[in-house]
């Protein structure tokens, strides 16, 4: 069977400006809010692991990807952000994902998506809670 053992990660960040954070992962450093806000990063992050995710599944079912398409869509009421009561929750509402895909050979495609709903880790993380513990130093 697989490797059983977790992958630990730690990434650090830096506030540059309100709007701005710096982002190092260690192997590569980034900036949340110079193209695109958290959300989108939080997005386009739901989306690469899934395309990495079918990758691995389609490997696993020997089958080849010729192209793969996706779009994500979510709600999120920033009324909260804000400071303000609301009912909804801060954070997005839902996510809608739409995924395209082509092989190279005849592949039964929803064994496929459903291969890759259950092993994707990042849409793991949306779907099923995550302990979150914050600690001021």
């Amino acid at each position: 069977m697989g490797d059983s053992e977790l992958t630990h990660y730690e990434v650090r960040a830096s506030r540059i400006s309100p709007k701005r954070t710096d982002v190092d992962t260690g192997d590569a450093e980034f900036v949340v809010g110079k193209d695109v806000n958290p959300v989108e990063y939080f997005l386009g992050s739901v989306l690469a692991c899934l395309n990495s995710t079918a990758t691995m599944v389609a490997r696993d079912m020997d089958v080849t990807i010729e192209s793969l398409e996706a779009d994500v869509e979510g709600d999120v009421n920033y009324a909260t952000y804000r400071g303000e009561t609301v009912e909804d929750r801060a954070g997005l509402q839902g996510l809608e994902v739409t995924i395209s895909i082509e092989t190279a050979e005849d592949a039964d495609l929803d064994a496929l998506l459903a291969a890759v709903k259950e092993r994707c880790p990042v849409t793991d993380n949306v779907e099923n809670e995550t302990k979150l513990t914050l600690t001021l130093e």
